[in-house]
């Protein structure tokens, strides 16, 4: 016998209940964007390496260790796309549209990254996410915040999500805090993991946000941004403070909260669980105002956030039911000849309607019943002489005999 062949690691079949949870909550937040104003954007799978490494950074971890990078057979290098918010910033400078703004893009899709597999993570995962491109004021960093806590309201999973905020400050904000961090953990550089050693000479600011225990106990007792925030940067991280408490959006202030490039500034953000264990940032995001520029484009400010769909998905309680389907049950050839244009009627109204194919009319009715459907219309050789068919409702164990021109308007 052939040997069955698996999916490759890190990636997984999205099947049944899997999926109708899945679909729900990508759905469910293609909804809510788009009432907000934000219309939807598909970019390649694949994009120049250029565009992830240039906008990433070189040294950091997607880069060094997890991207799909090879050379296509032109020579080219290519990157199967880590994660969403460079290829719209990159669609947006191809198409032109820097001055068309404001920008407001949903995207939904596929992201890959070479990490080791566990509960909540794949190497082919799947995001939603919300960009704002064009305004620098906080407000719009609420509005983009409110709208993520909209969509976990709606797929039911806000009350097991906590909101934690922070603020990166300004560029002269952040080089003043970099200074302060910079001579703490050299005080401690005996301690430090040989990655935080690293990322001290490159990007202190990084050592925050290290998983290393030993790392943690020296973070703790790190300076804060607060301390060295300019009067501008407080007066925005106060704004968007303000603009939350007005849209309802609770939150809770996490000065430890931390994104390790350069053109990320003011606002950094993440709705958080305790219900997924380790895996516990459901939806992230914040402030990017170099990121266009990066891109080749100018100086545009911009904001959002990327939520994993699996992470969701798990946190909800209860799956989507599957549509309760109508089955049709013909009786003989020339049942099953009419059968077909009762079918495309109901399927005409946007009534699921599937054909109970072969057996006894006792064991098509048992079909009927596991695939949950909601009624059956049955055709017989009398019904079909008297012009009718008897439609019963397998939840009551009711039947009627109703004209078959009549039918899907009965079922609707």
């Amino acid at each position: 016998m052939t040997e069955a062949l698996q999916p490759a690691r890190g990636t997984h079949d999205l099947i049944g209940e899997e999926q109708r949870r899945f679909a729900y909550v990508a759905d469910t937040a293609r909804r809510i964007a788009a009432i907000y104003g934000f219309d939807e954007w598909q970019t390649p799978i694949f994009e120049d390496t250029r565009v992830f490494s240039r906008t990433l950074g070189e040294t950091s971890d997607v880069v060094t260790k997890e991207m799909y990078t090879f050379d296509d057979r032109g020579g080219d290098s290519v990157t199967l796309r880590p994660e969403g918010t460079a290829g719209v910033c990159r669609a947006l400078v191809t198409n032109g549209l820097t001055q068309s703004l404001p920008q407001k893009v949903f995207y939904a899709g596929p992201m890959f990254r070479y990490e080791r597999p566990q509960k909540g993570r794949y190497r082919q995962f799947h995001q939603i996410g919300l960009e704002l491109i064009g305004p620098a004021e906080p407000l719009a960093d609420a509005e983009v915040i409110a709208c993520g806590w909209d969509i976990l309201k709606a797929i039911g999973v806000a009350g097991n999500t906590v909101l934690e905020l922070n603020t990166l400050g300004d560029k002269e904000s952040r080089q003043a805090y970099r200074d302060a961090l910079v001579a703490y953990f050299t005080d401690h550089k005996a301690s430090l993991s040989q990655d935080s050693l690293a990322r001290l000479e490159r990007n202190p600011m990084r050592i925050l946000d290290s998983k290393d225990e030993g790392d943690r106990k020296i973070v703790a007792n790190a300076p804060i941004i607060d301390e060295h925030l300019t009067d501008a940067a407080r007066a925005f991280y106060d704004g968007l403070q303000q603009h939350l408490a007005r849209f309802a959006v609770p939150f809770v202030r996490n000065p430890r909260i931390v994104r390790g490039l350069d053109y990320y500034g003011h606002t950094a953000f993440e709705f958080v669980t305790q219900k997924l264990g380790a895996q516990g940032t459901v939806m992230a995001g914040g402030r990017y105002d170099g990121l266009v520029a990066e891109m080749g484009g100018p100086a545009t400010p911009a904001v959002g956030w990327a939520a994993g769909i699996e992470r969701l998905s798990m946190l909800m309680e209860q799956a989507p039911p599957a549509p309760a389907p109508v089955a049709v049950v013909p009786i003989g050839e020339q049942a099953e000849a009419a059968a077909i244009p009762i079918l495309q009627s109901l399927r005409a109204v946007g009534i699921r309607a599937e054909m109970a194919y072969r057996g006894n009319l006792k064991r098509r009715m048992e079909r009927a019943n596991r695939a949950g459907a909601r009624a059956a219309v049955i055709i017989g050789a009398d019904d079909l002489a008297a012009g009718v068919a008897q439609v019963k409702d397998l939840g009551s164990g009711t039947q009627h005999a109703i004209a078959l021109d009549k039918i899907a308007a009965h079922l609707s």
